[in-house]
């Protein structure tokens, strides 16, 4: 009969001590978040876990009084060194790290199944545990949730599309990973320079070879200046042309001309470019020097990690190109060479 018992009280004692590892190694938030889901396991693991100090003190408590009277009735059928020796040897092989070998790779299906027991449990011990959990509610404060920063969120979401177990896929991964970056990026990393801008002169008349250079281009926006290309007094809009023949420029540009500093944050620019309608910026300094355009396209690539290209586009990334023409030059002037 002993023997039963002990072999009773050390499956309680498995079944504490892996059920705190268990449940405590399933974040709260985590879990509520899976139940709102629709997941059954992590609702009836959440109704357990949200109160963590009172289930706490239930598992210890009930951890410890079965390992107390365990080395009882270890010591009433043998000597004190070998009761000593057969109960720690039994409590940390079957007792501990058995039961929480299983329970740490299994913690939200065996947790759902032992959400009953646990109850159970917690109604038990309620008048000894509740106190206590009220004390530590008092003294440590509600529990902490897990925050990740952004850079921890790609992390997570890099280790996930690397996961067969995962259904994020490398787009998705991409994506998600523009969405949480593009906001540290300022406007002069993504605009198209001053040396890439096709603009036309106010005084420009759109005859037949200027609309044919226009058509070319294939851009939609074509800013229009006055005098210099510092002095943007307009955007020609190349649908507007279809009304407009044997006009200037500057008479068929609309005026609406919007300014961007080029340090401005993208999620400012895209909050800007949604309350005014405007598809197209013009980056400029405090001096009025013109740095270059933005346009809405510029920030969509940013978020969706490629570039978006059409049929018209001549080249796919004209700050690439800016880049390698300023190269260039530079490998001609130290060469002597005219660039």
């Amino acid at each position: 009969m002993d023997y039963l018992i002990i072999v009773i009280l050390v499956c309680f004692s498995a079944l504490f001590s892996g059920l705190t590892l268990g449940f405590f190694s399933l974040g709260k938030q985590d879990l509520e978040r899976k139940a709102k889901l629709g997941n059954r396991q992590a609702e009836k693991v959440y109704q357990v876990r949200k109160d963590g100090n009172l289930l706490l003190c239930t598992l210890l408590i009930g951890n410890v009084a079965v390992n107390a009277t365990l080395s009882i009735f270890l010591g009433s059928i043998g000597s004190g060194v070998v009761a000593g020796v057969i109960a720690t040897s039994l409590i940390v092989v079957f007792g501990e790290i058995i039961p929480q070998s299983v329970f740490s790779r299994y913690a939200l299906v065996l947790g759902a199944k032992f959400a009953w027991l646990v109850r159970l449990f917690i109604f038990v011990f309620y008048l000894i545990c509740r106190p206590m959990a009220w004390i530590l509610d008092k003294m440590l404060g509600r529990e902490m949730p897990a925050i990740y920063s952004k850079k921890e969120l790609i992390k997570i979401i890099e280790q996930h599309e690397d996961s067969q177990e995962s259904d994020i896929d490398s787009d998705e991964e991409k994506i998600v990973k523009g969405a949480l970056s593009y906001a540290d990026k300022k406007v002069k990393d993504i605009m198209t320079p001053r040396t890439e801008m096709f603009c036309l002169p106010g005084k420009q008349e759109l005859d037949h070879n200027t609309l044919k250079k226009i058509f070319s281009k294939g851009h939609s926006r074509i800013p229009v200046y006055e005098n210099d290309r510092d002095n943007i007094t307009g955007i020609l809009y190349v649908k507007d042309l279809i009304l407009n023949k044997n006009v200037t420029a500057g008479r068929a540009a609309r005026a609406n001309v919007i300014f961007t500093d080029p340090e401005q944050p993208l999620d400012d620019l895209l909050n800007a470019f949604k309350n005014t309608r405007q598809h197209l910026f013009i980056v400029s300094d405090e001096y009025g020097m013109v740095w270059g355009i933005v346009t809405i396209e510029d920030v969509l690539e940013e978020i969706i990690g490629s570039e978006i290209v059409d049929e018209f586009d001549q080249h796919e990334d004209l700050r690439k190109l800016a880049q390698e023409k300023t190269k260039y030059r530079s490998r001609g002037a130290i060469n002597g060479v005219s660039a």
